[in-house]
């Protein structure tokens, strides 16, 4: 393979191209529907096919092809050639690439149990076994989705900067969502959770997945409405992660801070409280975006964005490494095959405090601990809304009674600017990313405390 896509890129050099890479994958993948006690739908892929993406004239040129065949190759070159030729026709700005290093490697993802291993009728009877158990937990629970997936991916990628790398992917990812009913009143949760291998099932069994999402469900039926307005709170580690990603995260990414995020231009100034420090890794083992190497070849690494509440950095591909004069960061990742890397986050995390939970509780005479969340967004201008599906009120330093349908919105800047205190604790949450293509992340941190938030609730 590496001497037909070596061929393959040296015509590709002398028909004009600036730089060029090929990005092959054989992609086998599992996905399973269980609904209220019964399979709904069960879908087994198995799939091949290549990237092959071209700069020339200062601009890009996208092809895929379902052949790894030279000559079904070649054709597919040929027509994203074709396609950055007539772009650059009408572009002015010249593209730069920062350098990567020639690299020759081969990556395994080192897992106890390599899900195209486990058998088909295993994997439905665990989440059926999830169904059942939170049925069984209060009868006060009316509907069970449960959602699970693994994909695991061989990938080769070869560019004419000398890079040629082997890199296995693999998840395995379970969302269960839970909904119950009392009194007229509706409730509903979510969990999700996902690990590299088939092992998910020995950390997270299925009847502990079951209880923590029906305990959540059961809680807010009994919860009473927040008090809206501005209060203090402990952001617990389920949803500081969301924070980092939603509403910090996006906009640190450096092709969105050049469309004019709400941090562009702010590099070296202070945008949050000195007890903040936040980054995106691709160094931590168990989350979903540990990654030896993007997929330009860049290596993995771990990326400062705000150190002691400075903001220091930005997530780079090459192309905005080199356009910012900065190191490209290896936060470049496609999809599959059908789609041409962008800038996304691998592990995005708030920086452990030195604070015990008793000790972020103490100071506060009434406010909220928010323990999980249900979703969230964030939008350029730095703004930012996240649902909040299990809280309790805190007064006079404990915890007090549950609270339902609670939300939290504001602005990230002025958000960072109230953190007072990090906890020694840390959570790590497992999911997706939507930026034009759905993405495996992690997101995660300690529980912190910051002296005000809008709260808002139905």
């Amino acid at each position: 393979m590496k001497e037909t896509f070596t061929s393959v890129l040296g015509k590709l050099r002398k028909l004009g191209a600036s730089y060029g890479e090929i990005r092959a994958q054989k992609n086998n993948n599992t996905f399973v529907t269980v609904r209220d006690g019964q399979v709904e739908a069960i879908t087994l892929a198995t799939e091949t096919g290549a990237a092959i993406r071209v700069l020339a004239e200062n601009a890009w040129g996208f092809s895929t092809t379902n052949s790894l065949e030279q000559p079904s190759l070649e054709k597919s070159a040929n027509s994203a050639l074709k396609m950055a030729k007539v772009a650059g026709k009408s572009v002015k700005e010249t593209v730069r690439l920062a350098s990567a290093k020639a690299v020759e490697d081969a990556v395994k993802v080192p897992v106890k149990k390599d899900p195209r291993e486990i058998p088909i009728a295993t994997k439905t009877k665990n989440l059926l076994k999830i169904n059942k158990t939170c049925f069984n937990f209060d009868k006060r629970i009316k509907s069970v989705t449960t959602n699970y997936a693994d994909l695991a991916t061989e990938q080769t990628l070869a560019t004419t900067d000398g890079i040629f790398i082997e890199q296995e992917k693999m998840f395995v990812w379970n969302y269960c969502w839970v909904t119950g009913k009392s009194s007229g009143i509706m409730a509903s949760a979510r969990d999700e959770t996902g690990a590299h291998g088939y092992e998910l099932f020995d950390l997270e069994p299925p009847e502990k997945i079951a209880e923590r999402v029906s305990k959540k469900v059961t809680q807010q039926l009994e919860a009473r409405s927040p008090k809206s307005g501005l209060h203090p709170a402990i952001i617990g580690t389920d949803i500081v992660g969301v924070l980092a990603h939603e509403a910090l995260g996006h906009i640190c990414e450096a092709d969105l801070a050049l469309s004019g995020s709400a941090v562009m231009g702010k590099t070296g100034e202070k945008i949050a409280s000195e007890k903040v420090t936040i980054y995106d890794s691709a160094l931590i083992p168990q989350g979903f975006g540990a990654i030896k190497y993007d997929d330009e070849g860049v290596p993995g690494q771990k990326t400062l964005l705000v150190q002691n509440g400075i903001l220091v950095g930005f997530m780079h591909n090459r192309e905005t490494a080199g356009k910012m004069n900065a190191a490209p960061t290896g936060n470049a990742r496609a999809q599959d095959f059908r789609f041409p890397p962008l800038i996304r986050m691998r592990n995005t995390c708030f920086a452990k405090g030195d604070y015990t939970f008793e000790e972020l509780l103490e100071d506060i005479e009434f406010g909220y601990f928010l323990e999980a969340f249900r979703g969230g967004e964030a939008n350029l201008d730095g703004t930012f809304t996240v649902g909040v599906q299990s809280a309790f009120e805190i007064v006079k330093g404990e915890l007090g009674q549950p609270v339902r349908n609670a939300g939290i919105s504001g602005n990230t800047l002025e958000t960072l600017k109230q953190v007072d205190a990090c906890g020694k604790d840390f959570g790590l949450e497992a999911g997706r990313c939507g930026k034009g293509q759905d993405m495996f992340a992690s997101s995660g941190g300690p529980s912190i405390r910051v002296k005000g938030i809008l709260i808002g609730g139905a």
